[in-house]
């Protein structure tokens, strides 16, 4: 089941932050280019022609190492920036730690990059979640939407319906689960659009039906076992 979130992240060290700090821009447009080394990235960003942002403003930023200015489009200036990376953000976002995908390109503002990003599986989010946070890069998440792969849309392979499965991911992923909790039911249920009582229903007929799934299939395998 692929999950399409969106995020935003926070840190100084984070790459064309300086940009909006330094050079006037409310907030920029970006997209993820070509990776040269694991401490360096060639990304694509576009100005709206009012900020007044020139290629040696961005060439003297501490962190750009080449920019060629790529002409207009759609009425913005483009230009390719190679940015060397801070060793924390190298790190954190290594390519081969990362299974996602982005789907729009990043708003990048003084407060972070806003970013949507679709990731293979729920595991695969979270885990990127936890590099962010072992790197200490702050994540706020703003929205998660699971989307199921397989053509039935009544039940996942754990036997939970769509509903389950979107109210367990929410969850999961706002930190509901975690100790202390860090989020309530009744913000949960405003997040799916439903009442607490319906969202409260939902998680325990999800976790239930996890729970039977579990214990059946460790079930069968002693069986098998024997």
């Amino acid at each position: 089941m692929t999950i399409t979130t969106e995020f935003v992240l926070s840190s100084p060290m984070l790459p064309l932050i300086s940009i909006p700090e330094k050079l006037g821009p409310n907030e920029i447009e970006c997209v993820h280019g070509l990776c040269l080394e694991r401490d360096s990235r060639v990304y694509t960003v576009k100005f709206d022609p009012d900020d007044d942002v020139s290629e040696a403003d961005l060439a003297g930023l501490e962190e750009v190492v080449e920019t060629a200015h790529l002409g207009n489009a759609n009425g913005e200036v483009v230009y390719q920036l190679t940015v060397e990376l801070h060793d924390q953000v190298s790190e954190a976002f290594a390519p081969e730690q990362i299974d996602a995908a982005q789907i729009e390109p990043t708003t990048i503002t003084t407060e972070g990059w806003h970013e949507t990003k679709v990731f293979q599986s729920f595991e695969s989010f979270a885990d990127f979640q936890s590099r962010c946070e072992e790197y200490d890069i702050g994540f706020e998440l703003l929205s998660v939407s699971p989307e199921s792969d397989s053509d039935d849309d009544d039940s996942s392979e754990y036997g939970l319906t769509d509903r389950q499965q979107e109210a367990l991911t929410v969850a999961l992923a706002r930190g509901y689960y975690e100790s202390p909790r860090q989020v309530s039911t009744e913000e949960l249920a405003d997040e799916l659009g439903i009442s607490q009582p319906a969202m409260s229903d939902l998680l325990r007929r999800a976790e239930r039906q996890l729970m039977s799934s579990a214990l059946s299939s460790q079930v069968n395998l002693n069986a098998l076992s024997r």
